[in-house]
């Protein structure tokens, strides 16, 4: 399963695509040039139960490392994966 991402400089998405259909998406928004907010997950029918969330949070978590930016979760899935994983919170905001 490959995560591309799109980014327009003030809103992205991590995302999972099959034929070019969207199966998978989480979307944020930039707040600032060092922080994005994660607002919302969404997995297809499809994918559900095959840890497809979580390869979009890790994507998110790698993007924000490698750019050495913070994430504010508001998206509950996303929150709640933050609020498991101690391992991923260095780039918890």
């Amino acid at each position: 399963m490959i995560v591309q991402q799109d980014d327009n400089g003030k809103k992205g998405a991590f995302f999972i695509e099959q034929n070019h259909q969207r199966l998978a998406e989480m979307t944020y928004s930039w707040a600032g040039a060092d922080k994005l907010i994660i607002d919302h997950t969404d997995v297809s029918d499809t994918l559900r139960g095959q840890g497809v969330g979580r390869h979009l949070l890790d994507a998110a978590v790698q993007f924000a490392r490698d750019r050495q930016i913070k994430i504010m979760p508001l998206c509950p899935f996303a929150k709640s994966v933050f609020a498991k994983d101690p391992s991923i919170r260095d780039v918890l905001l």
